[in-house]
Formats: C-alpha cells, structure tokens, sequence
C-alpha cells in the first residue's frame, strides 16, 4: 500500500513537473514569435502585395497584446508614405439587403477590369458570448479564389457602431499592399454608418423594395450621409416595386440641403445576383471621385477625417487608461454598490470617480 502511495505522488510529481515543463515552454514559443516579427521585414512583403504578411500586420493592429502595439505603431508608420492612393468605400444597408452578394459581385466587377480590391468585412460580435462568426469568406466563395482580392472579416467587438476598432490602421495598411479600391462592410445596426462615413470617400446605402424599408430610410438621418442608393434584387417580381422606390427615394433625396461635396446623390437599381446596374454603380463612383477631386472637397475630406481620428484615439486612450487604473477599479465596484442601494447617483458617483482621476 505504502509503495502504491509513493508511485501515485512520483506520479503526481511528473504530472506537476510536466504541466510546468509546458507552462516554460509555451511562454518561451511566444517570446521567440514576438523576436521573430521584424517589423521592416513585414513592411518589405507588404509593399511586394504579399497577402500573407498583410494579414498578419492586420492581426498585430488588432491584436489585444500590449507588447504588439508598439511593433504594429512602427508597421503603420512605415506604410504611411505608400498609402492613400486608393478609393475608400463604405457600404451599408440592413441585414438582409445582400451586402455580401453586392460586394462579391462588385469586387468581381473591379478585378475583372484590372483592379485589386480589398474588402474589409465587419462581424457583428455577440454581447453576450462576445462571440463573432466571420463568416464573410464563406460568403464571397468566388471573390475568396481571386487572386487580385483580399478579404479580412474583423470581429466588432465593443466598438462604437460595430465597427472594428482599428479598421482605419487596416485600411493604410491594404493601401501600402497596392490595393486600389478599399470596400469597408457594415454590419447595418446602430450608429456603424457614421463611423464609417468617416472613413470613406464614397458612402453606398444599398435598399430593398417592396419591406417596407423605403419610409425608414427616408427618416433616417442615413440618407444624409449617402452618395448614392442602390436598390439591390430590383429583378424578377421585385423589379415594378423597385422603380417605384427609385421615384420615392429621389423625391427625399431633393427635400435635403446641398451636400458640402456639391454632389447630387444619384438613386440606381441593380441586381447582385444577375450582375446588373453593376457597372453603372462603379461609373456613378468614378464620376463622384472625378467631381471631388477636382473641386477639392476629396483631400478637404480626408484631412477632416484624420482630424476626426486623432481626437477619438485620444478619447479612447484616455478612456481606457481611466478603467484599467486599479484604484478606480476598486472605487467603481463600491460606486456601483452605492447606485444599486439608492445611496447616490449615477452623476454624483462619476463626478467622484472622475476626481480621483486627477
């Protein structure tokens, strides 16, 4: 019995040894995969379009590692000189509209007249699990196999409007990888059109006919932002009922002031799924971009843009180095202890924590 003891605890001894052995192990692998990223040997494959080190540059912006940031700061900063030289569009609609067929279809289009187009696909992330599917290559099965695409789906994760937080990073760096056309998805809920306004030169809000979704967009402050509407699956039945929108959508488009751009946003049909009005979208575009640049709102824009993003970096750095501070950390738990049992305010008690910040 007492030899079945001492062979268990050896036994137990070489487990615990084992587990430790791993646990060195693993953490020596990471030390040597973060000594291996040369970050001008990744900048070097990138300005050859090499795809593979595009993705991973991609994953060190996005990745979470504090010891990333600075390897990824140190990529984008030597991409900057080569990036934007290409036309940056943003499409939305609601779930349902065919954004992915429209965006395989589309990019299909470009790469077929010579383009190379980069799609970066927004996953919506679960508040709960927060799970994301990215499910975007299973979607574009035929854009995937193109060897002048390159699709990136990115989890939302918490980020205003779904948007991911560093697709502004992705976007220099699909540009320093010789993309000519960049397309940013939305997921199409919430406040994700705004943030990505910002981001784009070209807004396309693709509609359905026929779901009742003509009088929303109508309402809705989206068709502000818009530059042109495409009323997608305007074939078959759908088609009379997609006219008839066109007019509706036309009339709301005059009843809104002059855009600042001095463009007439243009309402178009097409049909993803047939390959129609395709090819008259990407003119529309190009007549956009032909407009702006000549009147100078094109470069007036992307400057504004950068300005934009320079103050929310700096909110959202200031924001998260307030909620990782250990003594707020603390105070915010009794605060929210405090709310629940009616002893203060949800003002008072961040007025408080706010003064411990200084």
């Amino acid at each position: 019995m007492a030899k079945d003891k001492k062979s268990t605890l050896i036994e137990n001894q070489d487990v615990s040894q084992l587990e430790i052995t791993n646990s060195i192990s693993i953490k020596n692998i990471k030390k040597k995969r973060n000594a291996r990223i040369n970050p001008k040997t990744l900048v070097t494959s990138i300005l050859k379009k090499d795809t593979t080190a595009l993705s991973r540059a991609i994953t060190l912006v996005e990745s979470k590692n504090t010891e990333h940031l600075d390897i990824a700061n140190n990529i984008i900063k030597q991409c900057l000189p080569h990036a934007n030289k290409s036309i940056r569009i943003g499409i939305t609609g609601v779930p349902g509209v065919g954004k992915s067929t429209f965006i395989e279809t589309f990019g299909k289009h470009l790469t077929a007249l010579g383009k190379r187009v980069a799609v970066l696909a927004i996953d919506p992330s679960s508040s709960l699990t927060k799970g994301s599917i990215l499910g975007d290559k299973t979607r574009m099965e035929e854009l995937v196999k193109d060897e002048n695409a390159y699709i990136r789906p990115s989890a939302s994760g918490k980020s205003l409007g779904g948007v991911a937080k560093k697709t502004r990073e992705s976007i220099i760096l699909c540009e320093a990888a010789g993309f000519d056309v960049i397309i940013i998805e939305t997921v199409g809920v919430g406040q994700s059109e705004t943030t990505v306004h910002s981001m784009v030169d070209f807004f396309l809000l693709l509609k359905l006919a026929g779901a009742g979704d003509e009088l929303q967009g109508i309402k809705r402050g989206i068709i502000e932002m818009a530059d042109t509407i495409a009323i997608n699956k305007a074939d078959g039945d759908n088609l009379k009922p997609a006219k008839l929108a066109k007019v509706e959508f036309n009339r709301a488009l005059h009843l809104y002031p002059q855009k600042n751009s001095d463009w007439q946003p243009k309402v178009m049909l097409c049909s993803a799924i047939k390959n129609e009005g395709i090819d008259i979208i990407w003119n529309v575009i190009n007549e956009y971009i032909e407009t702006t640049i000549e009147n100078n709102y094109f470069y007036k824009k992307r400057k504004e843009q950068n300005k934009f993003w320079l103050i929310q970096t700096i909110e959202e750095q200031l924001k998260s180095n307030f909620f990782n501070r250990p003594d707020i950390k603390k105070e915010l738990t009794t605060q929210l202890h405090l709310i629940e049992n009616n002893k203060t305010t949800p003002f008072a008690a961040a007025y408080y924590l706010l003064s411990l910040a200084h």
